[in-house]
């Protein structure tokens, strides 16, 4: 029966607690957000998105119109009735740069210990190593023994960009329960996906801890493979596109995540692979492909500064640079781990004068970038340009048409790293073009038009 309906609480606005809470709220669950922020709160009780998501911004109006959805900056009052309480708060990297700080999970859970106390289910939903659900079982206990709740582990599989797609459409719900109660508790929230016959899966909570760490660590491995074939397609005079297609047409692979690229970037796959790794090494079982993974994916984005060098003759000192994207992916503003934030520095370091946009990330950007020119638009930032990089695969780019990009530029160099424009029309309109998995296209001599006298 997926018409019911629960009263449920989300600890933390962040990302994955923004997206849970008002997906929640849309399948008629009553949902209080809970964020330590006030002026979060202040935003989203007035209908203000603080995250850039596809259809989130929809979501937020419809839960408030309905009053099914709610915000506070106090657990006590939004908890105590509550039959599930979601734990989404951020576990960035530690101080030692590889392991999840624990500090949030730790107390958020002291702050619930006392307003535990008929039989809620606990679900940690932030991503955390093997064995956090027992730890928050134990911190909650220790804090106050009478409490009374249960626990149970159900990772997020949000993409950026995607995210309240896949929530209201997921390929799977993992379930990581110990208990009858939290099972029942959890098939219940998520009745209306289980009726639609999503692949619902039932583990043990450290089983499904590591199905989150196992999958990104999984496709990030995949990612930093294919770039590496890339550079073997330049090396040999392979074509990429031809080489990813009869690799993707084999069922065991697929056709996704085969795209070349500047190397992984965002919340996620950085965090969770150096998670994964210093997790196996502690256990004495190390995955030695995920740790190859994060050498060679830092090895990309630090060999970037050198494509570009090598496309422009060897020096980028006192050229006009346009980089367009700054966002790690296209359809969201997060810059978490995005390679522009190692890159225009470098570009900086080496004299080039930078131009950027991003059509989504701008006021994020701000905070984050000095002495660059932030542009209001692609038009903009290629107007004068001796070079331009293209960073993030923004529809918004390849739509620009390789006449218009060569008609603005002083210089007549475009360095893809997303592949965005076909080689030849490039070339064809005066533009030497640098992609991914090929050899550059050497740009053509345009010849100005001779009048009739």
């Amino acid at each position: 029966n997926w018409e019911i309906r629960m009263k449920i609480a989300v600890l933390g606005t962040g990302y994955v607690g923004l997206v849970t809470g008002t997906c929640l709220a849309h399948l008629g669950h009553h949902v209080t957000c809970i964020d330590q922020d006030a002026g979060k709160i202040a935003s989203l009780r007035q209908g203000v998105c603080i995250i850039f998501e596809k259809g989130l911004e929809e979501l937020l109006a419809e839960g408030l119109a309905k009053g099914n959805l709610s915000f506070s900056s106090k657990l006590a009052g939004s908890v105590e009735d509550a039959e599930v309480v979601f734990i989404c708060v951020g576990t960035p990297v530690s101080a030692d740069g590889a392991t999840p700080a624990m500090n949030y999970i730790d107390d958020a859970c002291r702050q619930l210990a006392p307003l535990l106390m008929h039989s809620q289910v606990v679900v940690v939903k932030s991503t955390v190593p093997v064995g956090t659900s027992d730890r928050v079982r134990e911190t909650i206990s220790k804090t106050n023994p009478a409490a009374k709740f249960d626990v149970a582990s159900n990772p997020e599989f949000l993409r950026e960009g995607q995210a309240v797609a896949d929530f209201m459409e997921p390929d799977r719900i993992v379930l990581g329960v110990a208990s009858k109660l939290a099972e029942a508790r959890m098939r219940d929230v998520y009745a209306k996906h289980i009726g639609d016959k999503v692949s619902l899966l039932v583990t043990s909570p450290r089983s499904s801890e590591l199905i989150k760490y196992a999958s990104n660590s999984y496709l990030a491995m995949r990612l930093t493979f294919f770039n590496q074939i890339a550079d073997l397609c330049e090396a040999s005079g392979a074509e990429f596109a031809e080489v990813a297609a009869g690799c993707g047409l084999d069922a065991r692979i697929g056709g996704h995540y085969l795209s070349p690229g500047p190397g992984y970037g965002g919340s996620c796959f950085p965090k969770d692979t150096h998670a994964l790794a210093a997790s196996a090494r502690a256990l004495k079982s190390p995955v030695t492909l995920i740790e190859a993974t994060i050498v060679a994916n830092d090895a990309r984005k630090a060999g970037l500064i050198g494509r570009i060098e090598k496309a422009v003759g060897g020096s980028v000192n006192g050229l006009n640079v346009a980089v367009l994207g700054l966002a790690f992916k296209a359809g969201t503003d997060d810059l978490r781990d995005s390679v522009a934030l190692e890159l225009i520095p470098e570009l900086q370091g080496r004299g080039a004068l930078v131009t950027a946009y991003d059509p989504a990330s701008m006021v994020e950007a701000a905070k984050h970038f000095k002495g660059i020119e932030l542009a209001k638009s692609s038009t903009e930032a290629l107007r004068g340009a001796d070079i331009a990089v293209v960073l993030t695969e923004w529809k918004e780019f390849a739509q620009i048409s390789p006449a218009s990009i060569s008609s603005l530029m002083r210089g007549h160099t475009v360095v893809d790293f997303r592949n965005l424009f076909d080689a030849k029309a490039m070339s064809d309109n005066g533009l030497s073009y640098v992609p991914l998995g090929r050899a550059p296209r050497a740009r053509l001599e345009v010849k100005p038009s001779v009048g009739v006298t």
